[in-house]
């Protein structure tokens, strides 16, 4: 039996939930991550006594990691197994954030940082990659937006222990937590998260068909007595297929507008999740108030993960995907205008995070399945980190703004503008899937993302 399109064509069962809350649970390390530090941040830069410049460093370091992490170890997954990087990464990252709460001075945390988020901007892609593997096709919009509710919980979890862990330990309390919680996850996926079927059937590692006929046994399906056919063909060396697979023929559009589309996207998020709380606290004179601002980005990132699952249970994911962005576009420029007002600030601040992380989840829905499974953990891991290594220069591009006389309004029409020509990228993306198929020999089932 083929547990690929047992998956794809059933309906869902609690094991591949179970896979899915894991995946959850593993997204809010990447949350949590993201936002610890700019919360942290007034207090180490008090301590440090830290330039805007610094800040923008420090703020980017990790970024930079996940860009690195995400072109250069996620496609590691694709050699090893999606399982086996996953944990592996975990490891690293536990490192990281320990090394990072015992550093010293600020060269020291920078480099912790970046260490930490190179296995961060690893592991996101496999999760993400594991997550669309085991949903079902009718299904996989709503699961990929529920998926995506666990970065901004991680983020709301870290601005919700960063004041008191604070108090309690200085700004290193935050980092240790964040350790803490990524050995937890590693006791938690050791047993229970599974290997990919895609992969072992693809890729057939040693005693691939033992693992293959005990993930059959979890899903309740028959036992094998040979792997089903891969969907590859011997076509020559795996990076040359990688890369014929990924930029060849039509394929070339097609990633070019969805990387586009993500790289402005993510550049917005980090600039509202990096920057908004100092940004609120300085305007506001209350560092109190740019935290809360800050947690309501969060709760409004929930929101809009939601809303995307919601929303793809009537609607194509990539339209929906649009929509996010477009609507993104209008909060940005509102928010530039109205964040000094309390009362107009306090629910522009959740749908400034619905659309962010809304547009996060949505990006995670229509990435994996527009490439074959053989290189599906390389084709997403790469567009993260393209998408993250755009944005490395945006807290520190902030910084430099904010020098030399820029305000917080400007900042916010031009990211709105970036949302808007993301909003575009996606259209297009579609565009190109609508007008060109892929050889099916080459690409297999790799057509079917839109939902």
């Amino acid at each position: 039996m083929d547990i690929r399109e047992a998956i794809k064509s059933r309906p869902m069962q609690w094991q591949q939930i179970v896979v899915f809350v894991i995946c959850i649970l593993l997204t809010m390390i990447d949350g949590y991550e993201i936002i610890v530090l700019p919360f942290v941040m007034p207090h180490l830069a008090k301590a440090w006594k830290l330039s805007h410049v610094e800040v923008g460093y420090l703020l980017s370091a990790s970024v930079l990691g996940m860009a690195i992490g995400a072109a250069i170890i996620s496609p590691l997954a694709d050699r090893i197994g999606r399982r086996a990087h996953i944990l592996l990464c975990l490891v690293l990252v536990t490192v990281g954030m320990l090394l990072s709460a015992r550093s010293e001075n600020f060269r020291e945390l920078v480099a912790m940082r970046a260490f930490a988020g190179l296995f961060i901007g690893g592991l996101i892609a496999s999760i993400n990659v594991l997550v669309s593997e085991y949903s079902s096709d009718k299904r996989r919009g709503v699961v990929m937006g529920l998926y995506g509710i666990g970065l901004p919980l991680g983020s709301a979890l870290a601005g919700s222990v960063v004041e008191p862990l604070v108090a309690s330990y200085g700004w290193r309390g935050p980092l240790a937590f964040g350790a803490l919680l990524t050995l937890a996850m590693t006791a938690v996926v050791i047993p229970m998260l599974p290997e990919s079927a895609e992969y072992l059937i693809e890729r057939r590692p040693k005693r691939a068909l033992e693992k293959y006929n005990k993930i059959a046994a979890r899903l309740g399906y028959p036992q094998s007595t040979v792997l089903p056919e891969a969907c590859r063909k011997n076509d020559g060396p795996a990076l040359a297929v990688a890369v014929n697979m990924i930029f060849g023929g039509v394929m070339l559009r097609r990633t070019a507008c969805l990387w586009l589309g993500y790289a402005g996207l993510i550049s917005a998020f980090y600039f509202a999740n990096a920057w908004t709380a100092k940004l609120v606290a300085d305007a506001s004179g209350s560092p109190a108030y740019g935290v809360r601002v800050g947690m309501l980005i969060m709760i409004g990132g929930v929101i809009g993960s939601l809303l995307f699952a919601a929303l793809s249970l009537r609607i194509r994911p990539v339209i929906v995907t649009a929509l996010v962005l477009t609507g993104g576009a209008v909060v940005y420029t509102l928010y530039a205008t109205y964040f000094r007002d309390v009362a107009l600030a306090i629910p522009l601040s959740m749908l400034v995070g619905a659309s962010a992380s809304g547009g996060v989840c949505a990006f995670y829905a229509i990435s994996p399945p527009i490439y074959p499974a053989i290189v599906r953990g390389t084709a997403v891991g790469l567009m993260i980190g393209f998408g993250r290594a755009i944005s490395v220069v945006v807290p520190i591009w902030t910084g430099y703004m904010l020098s030399v006389g820029w305000t917080p309004s400007t900042l916010y029409r031009v990211f709105g503008g970036v949302l808007g020509a993301a909003a575009v990228f996606v259209l297009l993306l579609d565009q190109a899937r609508a007008a060109q198929v892929p050889d099916a020999g080459m690409h297999g089932a790799a057509d079917k993302y839109g939902g």
